[in-house]
């Protein structure tokens, strides 16, 4: 059976925490658009090439409406949470009114923002290596600073307790994760977040604070140009989810690809100026991404020769279309000066990442510190140990065990 014909399990086990399958090359050479067989087991068409995958995310044709009757279910519970569920379809999905919700929003996630919060992150990303040092080596680098960073900072932008974190935590899983909860415990989970985000949210409109949420309602609801009370719990839910678990996830990965290869580090320290070129080349080169981006076709069409009928669930594997040769030279390669690197980690088009300044500037940050008070950073366990989180829409590593 050629692969154009046979189906792929999906997502594609990989060899090694780090490491991508060994299919993404073979798919990107002889069938870019691959026959996959989702968690739910819905077939869906899988995209691995570079100038494919950024073809269809910048193609309003391919739509988030992942609700529709005929799209693939991407998990077992019928429910990809974020993505497919109803409040997923709350936020316009294209045209004017979603542009107009991404000016009001993206406002807070400008470069020169992000800026000015680099004190405040330094700050906390130093008082979290100082507790992980006083509690002892080998630590979790995942569990001590890439999951309290993002959320402090995202909590902080929100105006919401940071002390909370915990719930999000396991709202966000619930929301993501598309093996490990029962229906009922997400729809248990997703109505416990849409209750504390509407509490939050009256609270904020009786105490207006200098933070995002407060300034969305200071705009008004649609009659004043601003959004409808919906509209902005759902905001608030899909910032504090997004705003913390990729990069959470993130920070440990890069690092752990900094580490697993200890001439990377070593290369930095002796040149931080390559921080923002490691972060980039990190982002581009993970193997471990997630599910991809998934995306519903309203209207028949055709990518790389192929025909796709109204109706097809097509899934965008940035992570595999990052290694494409014919973009990027020695793509499976690790190199702390490429540039330029026009990764897709954000994905692209009118849906790129909202958040891709923020996450940048946390990963930055994050390496600028941990340089700073531990160059003597290393694995405390051998690469191949490193365990994947399974299931996961977002990728991620279970633990990143470190000593100094």
């Amino acid at each position: 059976m050629s692969q154009s014909e046979q189906v792929l399990d999906y997502p594609i086990p990989a060899p090694a925490a780090l490491e991508p399958p060994a299919e993404w090359a073979e798919l990107r050479g002889t069938c870019p658009v691959a026959h996959v067989k989702l968690p739910s087991g819905d077939q869906a068409s899988l995209l691995t090439r570079y100038e494919d995958v950024k073809q269809v995310l910048a193609d309003p044709r391919f739509t988030r409406l992942l609700n529709a009757p005929d799209a693939a279910r991407l998990s077992a519970t019928d429910d990809g949470g974020l993505f497919s569920s109803e409040m997923a379809a709350i936020i316009p999905d294209g045209g004017e009114e979603h542009q107009h919700w991404r000016r009001l929003v993206g406002k807070w996630f400008t470069a020169k923002r992000m800026n000015a919060l680099r004190p405040q992150m330094a700050q906390i990303a130093a008082d979290l290596i100082d507790d992980m040092v006083e509690r002892g080596q080998p630590a979790d680098l995942k569990a001590s600073l890439g999951f309290p960073l993002p959320v402090y900072v995202i909590c902080d932008m929100l105006g919401v307790p940071a002390e909370d974190r915990d719930r999000f935590s396991y709202w966000s899983d619930t929301l993501l994760n598309l093996t490990r909860y029962g229906k009922e415990e997400i729809e248990a989970a997703q109505a416990e977040f849409f209750q504390y985000m509407s509490e939050h949210l009256a609270a904020k409109r009786e105490q207006p604070g200098s933070d995002l949420l407060s300034e969305l309602i200071a705009a008004g609801g649609p009659e004043d140009g601003g959004l409808s009370d919906i509209q902005l719990l759902v905001t608030g839910m899909a910032l504090l989810v997004a705003g913390h678990e990729t990069t959470a996830n993130m920070i440990g990965k890069m690092v752990a690809m900094l580490l697993a290869d200890r001439s990377r580090w070593e290369a930095l320290l002796a040149d931080p100026s390559l921080i923002r070129t490691a972060v980039e080349e990190s982002l581009r080169l993970d193997a471990n991404s997630g599910f991809g981006l998934p995306r519903y076709l309203k209207e028949e069409t055709e990518v790389s020769g192929t025909h796709l009928p109204k109706g097809t669930t097509v899934v965008c594997s940035m992570a595999a279309a990052n290694r494409d040769e014919s973009v990027f030279g020695n793509a499976a390669e690790l190199d702390l000066t490429r540039t330029p690197n026009p990764h897709l980690a954000f994905g692209s088009g009118a849906h790129s990442c909202l958040g891709q300044a923020l996450a940048r500037t946390e990963l930055q940050v994050v390496l600028e510190v941990l340089l700073r008070k531990l160059p003597g950073l290393d694995l405390a366990v051998p690469v191949e140990e490193l365990e994947r989180v399974e299931g996961l829409a977002v990728g991620g590593l279970r633990t990143v065990p470190v000593r100094w």
